[in-house]
């Protein structure tokens, strides 16, 4: 304790003084009254005292903090879903904004600065009574950025997210959350049921691996609230019926998945779209379908089969291979040694390629990359040089080839093992795994099985249902041999194997390497399947296109469109090309132009910049935003120094899904996420004055003194009243005036 307005010792000691003698002086009359005027002085003297004290001002300091520039920042999500009327007979917009108004500011505003921001796309400042759900999206993740930086270098104590929980962006990443962003507070917003409500969640296509060939279309889709009931689920092609099926879920929200097989006309895309009709009970009737878009073969594609000697296997192949006219095949078998000991070659190419197989093989990568397939037909590491194989194995994961290798003879004596080009396939050959299987062919095989991979994968997929190609496999002759090789790497899938030696072999694998694709064959004469089956029957021809299909299709051009990512009408959409020369060295100088056509006909014109990536990579990209639902088509042209670079067109399809509309149900499993990860927790109604206690803990609030008086109270009044009160009841009980 201190006083405001100190008196010096001796000034105190003079003023005490002369109040003493006052009092005592005032009851002189009383001298024959000892007692009555010691006791009428002394309160006298007191009160005098007391306002000696009062007037020198008594006061105390204390530290207190304060929290009030500390900036809480308030969250609404404004999107679409928060329309949804599900949360307790009213809409989840209304309940947040019920929230806010009625508890949240009122309980924290006292206590901190509080900021009521709104996310959507985008994040803006907004007043509760304003807030709307009309946003295309929800991207919770960009608001939590948007935040931190927002705030930065100013004291935020926490962030309160008032949401269902949905979120759009497909970039939420919480790893490394704690410390980098604001503790997280969420109240979820809405029922975590959706009853009443039948949701299309994918439909996805295979790739078309010949043209008219039949593509398998994959659809899925989830009822809530009506167990037993069946399910009326509409397949329609380019806005036509094409299919309808009755479906009845295994359970209430069980999954429901379905195959149907379409044709897509050739030569243009084709829009495929799963629907199930709309209710009246429909809780979100935005989710009942969804459309995919299958894009046709660009171009035929250029195929190189290297034969190590001549045989049966070649010529069936070959001819198989020849009468599809999406297909352009070079072949060279090596016949033998000339009378200087060195190879020949049977070169079968078209015009203006012949001259760079002489040799055998492409004598360098920019011939070689001039392919989209290489297929190896027992062909050892030996027939080519280290340059070649090299090359080979860049063309798989630099350019984006594919390459097959096939035959017995390509994995007896050693083979590829050793070579640049055995990390590129989807098995080892080195036999390390089992030391008992012979090196060379075994005879004696028991037929051919499907994996589960393979009864669904488009290269075995031979027949027009997975059980079927499952029996059409085990009831094919007998292949001459077996290469026992080695298991399958990590990544890659076993499509089939086949009984050799008393064992199940691998017979077919696969894999992604780099940009590219593999696959090994490890028979020996599945010429067989031409020779010992009906004419009728066209099973090797099937399986030998679509696995060279498969293979090229993956290759992509110089210059290449990256398909985009599902966008609906006013969202950006990113064009992205890869530009690269002949020899696929990236091409960072180009001029990409891009040109985006609508359905509405109107034609962009739009210049493409280089993507902040690899300095070996070589993406441009260029943005528009689409004002309406439908195909918009992409042209694509690149110069590098004045010179055309290449061109490349793609469809893209706008509005295919309401990604924003997908699952209604409020994902309180995604809030709790994002708030164990920052250091926060949920909150419900009724926890504010909990939550107040937890932000100021963590807040650092500024420290401040404070001087309050000791004086300036009731008691100081109630003491000096009581003082001055007695004096005058002990003088009217005396008889004193």
């Amino acid at each position: 304790m201190s006083f405001a307005n100190p008196l010096p010792s001796w000034a105190l000691t003079l003023v005490v003084g002369a109040a003493a003698a006052l009092a005592w002086h005032t009851y002189r009359g009383l001298g024959g009254w000892p007692t009555r005027r010691s006791v009428l002085s002394g309160l006298r003297f007191l009160t005098l005292l007391l306002l000696i004290v009062i007037v020198m001002r008594p006061v105390t300091r204390l530290t207190v903090t304060d929290t009030r520039d500390v900036v809480v920042p308030i969250l609404v999500d404004t999107s679409r879903s928060m329309a949804i009327d599900d949360a307790g007979g009213a809409r989840r917009i209304d309940r947040a904004r019920e929230f806010l108004s009625n508890e949240l500011l009122p309980g924290i505003g006292p206590h901190f600065q509080a900021e009521v921001l709104s996310f959507g796309e985008q994040v803006a400042a907004a007043e509760p009574a304003t807030l709307a759900a009309t946003a295309r999206r929800s991207d919770l993740a960009g608001a939590l950025t948007t935040v931190r930086e927002r705030y930065r270098g100013r004291p935020v104590g926490g962030v309160i997210v008032i949401s269902d929980g949905g979120d759009t962006s497909g970039g939420l990443d919480l790893s490394g959350a704690e410390g980098t962003v604001p503790p997280v507070f969420a109240y979820g917003v809405g029922s975590a049921d959706a009853d009443g409500d039948r949701e299309v969640l994918s439909v996805t296509a295979a790739e078309a691996v010949l043209d008219s060939s039949r593509v398998d279309l994959a659809v899925s889709a989830i009822a809530h609230g009506a167990p037993g009931t069946s399910v009326e689920l509409r397949l329609l092609e380019n806005g036509r019926p094409r299919e309808v099926r009755h479906v009845k879920p295994p359970a209430d929200g069980g999954l429901i998945r379905e195959v149907f097989q379409v044709s897509p006309a050739a030569g243009s895309a084709t829009i495929y779209t799963a629907e199930i009709p709309k209710t009246a009970a429909e809780l979100v009737p935005e989710n009942n379908s969804r459309s995919v878009l299958v894009q046709p073969p660009s171009r035929p594609r250029r195929v190189l089969l290297v034969e190590g000697a001549p045989g049966f296997e070649h010529s069936f192949l070959k001819r198989a291979l020849a009468a599809d006219r999406s297909l352009e095949v070079d072949s060279v078998v090596r016949k033998g040694e000339n009378e200087q000991g060195a190879d020949t070659y049977y070169v079968q190419a078209l015009r203006g390629r012949g001259d760079a197989l002489t040799s055998g093989y492409p004598p360098d990568a920019q011939s070689l990359f001039g392919y989209d397939a290489v297929a190896f037909a027992n062909v050892g590491g030996e027939q080519l040089t280290t340059a070649q194989l090299e090359a080979t194995r860049e063309f798989v994961a630099r350019r984006g080839g594919g390459l097959l290798v096939l035959g017995g003879q390509s994995f007896l004596n050693r083979g590829l093992v050793g070579t640049p080009v055995e990390d590129a396939l989807p098995v080892e050959l080195d036999g390390r795994v089992d030391a008992a299987v012979p090196a060379g062919p075994v005879r004696g095989g028991k037929g051919i099985v499907l994996t589960d991979a393979g009864s669904e994968h488009p290269v075995t997929r031979i027949a027009g249902t997975a059980e079927e190609s499952r029996k059409r496999w085990e009831a094919l002759p007998p292949l001459a041999a077996a290469a026992a090789i080695g298991r399958a790497r990590s990544g890659a899938s076993i499509l089939a194997t086949t009984t050799a030696g008393g064992a199940s072999r691998p017979l077919i694998a696969v894999q992604r390497y780099g940009e590219g694709r593999s696959m090994v064959f490890a028979g020996e004469a599945s010429w067989r399947w031409r020779m010992m089956l009906p004419s009728s029957d066209h099973t090797y021809e099937t399986f030998w296109r679509q696995t060279i299909r498969w293979l090229a299709l993956g290759a992509t051009d110089p210059v290449t469109i990256y398909p985009p990512s599902a966008a609906g009408a006013g969202d950006e959409v990113a064009v992205r090309v890869a530009v690269r020369d002949a020899a696929f060295i990236p091409l960072r100088d180009a001029d990409v132009d891009v040109r985006v056509s609508g359905p509405d006909g109107l034609l962009q014109h739009l210049r493409a910049s280089t993507e902040g990536r690899a300095a070996d990579d070589a993406v441009f990209a260029a943005r528009f935003v689409p004002v309406q639902a439908g195909l918009y088509r992409v042209s694509v042209s690149a110069r590098t120094g004045g010179v055309d670079a290449g061109s490349a067109s793609a469809a893209v399809l706008v509005g295919g899904a309401d990604i924003e509309m997908s699952d209604p149900r409020m994902n309180i499993a995604l809030l709790e996420r994002i708030a164990a990860a920052t250091g926060g927790r949920l909150i419900e109604s009724g926890q504010i004055p909990a939550l107040v206690d937890t932000l100021r803990a963590a807040t650092p609030a500024a420290a401040l003194a404070v001087r309050k008086d000791l004086w300036h109270n009731a008691w100081s009044f109630v003491l000096l009243v009581g003082l001055l009160a007695g004096e005058w009841l002990l003088r009217r009980r005396w008889g004193l005036r």
